[in-house]
């Protein structure tokens, strides 16, 4: 007959903090993946750069004695209980404040991190090796209820905006980044899902609406499902590099990428993947149907859209600077 050994709890609370969590190594196919992409994103100085196992590093008992490793333990748990907290009881009071059952599920305050390999949908699902190329999200559950409960029609999209006073100042982003130069003043974005699993009060979202939004990893945003976004008419993007324009198809393709994409917002930069390179697009101009007037954001989906290239970046002059009148 087996022994049950039964520890004491403080000796199984010590043995818990000496053994670090394990790690499950992702496939090697995502790791031939990423390493495939051109996104800068992998650079770990990037303002973009997400990686727990290597920016919140697990204290270890053996090593670092047991009081600093409690007390490191807890200087990392007790800031991210704190905001998750904030952003449940905002959530709380808007579901005990709404009109209707409809109304209560159709918004979220949200922690946002980036998505990555691990959400790519399976083979044979439409945004499979699209996560980054597209405007897809991982939200809670909530909004797919709110999408039965209101019967909404297709596309299914969902404003992401900063919210004044709880979102961080904007990320700064270095010169070679991938982004239009007036993303500064982009506070919302629109996109569709690409899935309802997220837990609650997070969405994951892909990098360039980090970018446009200037966004951190577990910054707060305000997340609601949107019925009013006007259909687009003709759409004016600006390749970074003239090597797409060069491609003997591009039009073709442009319109083959766009379909990833449900909605787009004035002032993005999004990304295309063409024969395992990424190209960058700026939105320059954004019009609506029928009377073509320009707005900021348009859905692009099951729209009849125009869409035209304007001089790629790397082909503009640079401005010259105004030169002063010269003293008397």
């Amino acid at each position: 007959m087996k022994q049950i050994l039964l520890l004491p709890p403080l000796a199984a609370l010590l043995l818990l903090l000496a053994i670090p969590p394990s790690r499950s190594s992702p496939p090697a196919s995502l790791h031939a993946s990423a390493a495939s992409s051109s996104s800068s994103t992998s650079d770990p100085s990037s303002p973009y750069a997400f990686d727990p196992a290597s920016q919140y590093p697990v204290p270890s008992l053996i090593g670092d004695g047991l009081l600093p490793s409690l007390a490191s333990r807890w200087d990392r748990a007790r800031p991210l209980a704190l905001l998750e907290q904030a952003v449940e009881d905002r959530n709380a009071e808007h579901v005990a404040t709404s009109r209707n059952p409809v109304e209560s599920i159709s918004y979220r305050r949200c922690i946002v991190l980036p998505l990555d390999e691990r959400f790519d949908p399976p083979t044979g699902v439409f945004s499979h090796g699209h996560v980054e190329t597209g405007d897809k999200m991982s939200l809670p559950r909530n909004f797919w209820d709110a999408i039965v409960k209101s019967k909404a029609e297709v596309p299914w999209l969902f404003e992401v905006s900063r919210v004044d006073g709880v979102t961080s100042s904007r990320v700064a982003l270095p010169p070679d980044e991938h982004h239009h130069p007036s993303s500064a003043g982009v506070t919302r974005v629109v996109g569709g899902a690409l899935d309802f699993r997220s837990p609650n009060n997070y969405a994951f979202l892909p990098r360039w609406m980090f970018r446009a939004l200037g966004l951190r990893p577990r910054d707060v945003v305000d997340v609601r499902m949107v019925t009013d976004t006007p259909p687009g008419s003709a759409v004016r993007l600006r390749p970074h590099s003239s090597k797409f324009v060069n491609i003997g198809n591009h039009q073709a393709v442009l319109e083959t990428e766009l379909k990833h994409y449900s909605a787009l917002t004035l002032g993005s930069t999004i990304p295309f993947d063409y024969r395992g390179e990424r190209y960058h697009f700026d939105v320059v101009d954004l019009r609506s149907a029928p009377r073509g007037e320009r707005v900021a954001t348009a859905k692009v989906q099951d729209c009849d859209i125009a869409a035209e290239f304007v001089r790629a970046r790397d082909q503009l002059k640079p401005k010259k600077k105004k030169r002063g009148r010269r003293d008397e």
